[in-house]
């Protein structure tokens, strides 16, 4: 089977997409056609067809080491050719409120520190550390996600939720779930450019870094990662963030018309 990474046969136009929850994958997995369904090191990984796009969908996995497996097992397994990372995040710079749509154009693993060996935040692997997402991928997440916030879900009024707002920028990854407003204060301390903070989406761009694979992170606002409760978590992931989050990735997929690598 085709590889992605140098040395090998040429990326395939195969699509990864990783879902950080079961119903955000629920939710994509009901436009797949035909899924056949595959399991390997304890995953559930769904191969069919997406707009068009032959597509294998699959769940991260908590975490940044459960993440970079997965990665590596949809790219020497499956062969992809590219990777879109979708799930909810607690939302962390000025003006990013619960409901609105965030894409990574960089990430960073707020938790890694490997000085004096090099410095805070350096993955040192690939000596840097900001890990980019690729821009044509990301270009097709943003037109969707524009389009998509035009007419978020119905059930978003009842949460109160404004007209989401789509933003672009760092988010932020580690291996602790940030639940309080002094964890949040010290994470916007240090990196103040953080728009929202997760688990999982730095561990995908190193993975796909080292193989020189274009992936993308879409991320929903489920929280402002403090102390306070804004929404019903679960009703506001079934209700509101898996249908925006499926809607995006569909017309994101669509567009989709990067070619493979040379």
């Amino acid at each position: 089977m085709p590889t992605g990474h140098a040395g090998h046969a040429e990326p395939t136009r195969l699509l990864g997409i990783v879902s950080a929850l079961p119903e955000e994958l629920a939710a994509i997995l009901e436009m797949v056609e035909a899924p056949q369904t595959t399991e390997v090191a304890g995953r559930r990984l769904h191969r069919g067809h997406l707009q068009g796009h032959e597509v294998v969908l699959t769940l991260s996995g908590m975490g940044k080491v459960a993440t970079a497996l997965t990665t590596t097992l949809l790219i020497e397994r499956f062969g992809v050719g590219g990777l879109l990372f979708s799930g909810v995040a607690g939302g962390l710079g000025p003006g990013v409120q619960v409901g609105d749509v965030v894409l990574a154009r960089t990430l960073m693993q707020h938790d890694l520190d490997a000085s004096p060996l090099c410095p805070r935040y350096q993955v040192p692997d690939l000596g840097m550390d900001e890990l980019p997402t690729d821009p044509t991928l990301r270009a097709a997440l943003a037109a969707a996600a524009q389009a998509v916030v035009q007419a978020p879900p119905a059930a978003a009024a009842a949460f109160g939720l404004k007209q989401p707002a789509v933003h672009e920028g760092l988010v932020i990854s580690g291996d602790r779930f940030i639940a309080s407003s002094a964890q949040a204060a010290t994470l916007l301390a240090e990196l103040p450019r953080a728009l929202a903070v997760e688990m999982e989406g730095a561990a995908m761009a190193q993975v796909c870094a080292a193989y020189r694979l274009p992936c993308a992170v879409l991320r929903l606002v489920s929280d402002r990662a403090d102390d306070h409760a804004h929404v019903d978590f679960q009703r506001f992931l079934t209700e509101v963030a898996s249908p925006m989050s499926r809607e995006i990735i569909a017309r994101a997929v669509a567009a989709w018309a990067q070619p493979a690598p040379r």
